[in-house]
């Protein structure tokens, strides 16, 4: 089965957007966990305009399902991490002024570097996954970080989708089988959406996760948060 982690950044901007604690980010959390998500994910940036360090205690408190911190891997990311503890940490190369994440890893390039990354969470009892684009050699490079799973930047898939859904899924097929061959588990995040996310899993095999979060706050506003989270998880079963 696919797990469902709903990235919950977008609520987390709508609070800070008014400087009070409405909506209450950790109350969403319960409620995604509650109306069946098997994952909470979190992205806090260096300018803090989603989700702010000051909340991942707090989370890491009472998240019971997987908890999934992502972000780029600077010294001050790395120890607040370290310090709570998530079940995973997904490494992103953003730059700090990123509006989103919009490309993988250099895995060959920043080879050394991942690997002490890696290497330092692992130590902590973190289990480390790899923001990466569905790129042969780059995924070969991954697994040399140690790292234990890869998530798929799938921007490039949704942007495709609504013109040649069979050519814009290709590369994520043919990267998956490389991910079983070299026993790398697999994860997916980026613009996927109740219009292309059955697609994805039906043509990615050994697809373990998906993070949405931008596509289900949206959704969120027509259709309601269960709903919306039931209405995801169906097109994963």
């Amino acid at each position: 089965m696919t797990k469902l982690s709903v990235n919950i950044n977008k609520i987390a901007l709508i609070r800070n957007s008014r400087g009070a604690n409405y909506p209450d980010l950790v109350k969403v959390a319960l409620d995604c966990e509650e109306f069946g998500a098997q994952g909470i994910t979190v992205h806090p940036r260096p300018d803090e305009r989603h989700v702010k360090y000051a909340d991942i205690p707090v989370l890491k408190e009472v998240v019971t399902t997987e908890f999934n911190i992502e972000g780029y891997p600077s010294e001050d990311f790395l120890e607040m991490v370290i310090k709570n503890k998530p079940h995973q940490c997904t490494l992103v190369p953003d730059l700090p002024g990123a509006l989103t994440s919009d490309n993988g890893w250099d895995t060959i390039t920043h080879a050394v570097f991942l690997k002490d990354v890696v290497r330092r969470l692992q130590d902590a009892g973190i289990r480390v996954s790899l923001f990466i684009d569905s790129v042969a050699d780059r995924l070969y490079a991954a697994k040399e970080t140690g790292a234990e799973r890869i998530e798929f930047y799938t921007g490039p898939y949704a942007h495709d989708f609504g013109t040649d859904k069979a050519k814009a899924i290709a590369p994520f097929s043919e990267a998956a089988a490389i991910c079983q061959k070299l026993d790398l588990g697999i994860n997916a995040g980026h613009d996927l959406n109740l219009d292309n996310l059955k697609y994805f899993k039906q043509h990615v095999p050994g697809l373990l996760e998906v993070s949405i979060g931008h596509a289900v706050v949206c959704d969120a506003l027509y259709y309601g948060l269960k709903n919306t989270i039931q209405m995801y998880l169906h097109q994963l079963d």
